[in-house]
């Protein structure tokens, strides 16, 4: 053997370890991508699932937000009679303080009158007195 041949023969047998080695990595390449459509394929299923129980939630989530929709329109009404109850009683409050203020006033000038007239009862009853002895010593 030549030293042309032996070259050619070590080029040949690193061409020969270069291929083995290119398709090997390319088998794991395969094997990836295989694995890789796999995965996708069954993310996709996957995903169809949840995208039709996403619908049916969202069907059954509407359905609920009319119904609650419905039930407080129905029980407005009931809120909106609390607050008129609400202010009628705020409203009865004061007309109470009001006439109980007014009556304490004409309490107290009614008491300014009964002793006025307690005064002045006594003051006649005093002069007539006074009066009748008068007639009674002539």
């Amino acid at each position: 053997m030549t030293v042309g041949q032996i070259a050619g023969l070590i080029a040949a047998i690193a061409f020969l370890l270069l291929v083995l080695f290119i398709g090997l990595f390319l088998m794991k390449v395969s094997k990836t991508v295989t694995e890789v459509n796999s995965s996708i394929r069954s993310m996709t299923s996957n995903v169809d699932v949840i995208v039709k129980q996403t619908d049916k939630i969202m069907a059954t989530s509407n359905t609920l937000v009319k119904d609650v929709d419905d039930k407080l329109n129905i029980v407005t009404p009931v809120f909106q009679a609390a607050a008129d109850l609400g202010q009628s009683v705020s409203d009865l409050n004061t007309a109470t303080q009001n006439l109980t203020s007014k009556v304490k006033d004409s309490g107290k000038k009614g008491v300014t009158a009964g002793v006025a007239s307690k005064f002045g009862k006594t003051a006649w009853n005093m002069y007539r007195n006074h009066r009748h002895s008068n007639k009674q010593k002539e």
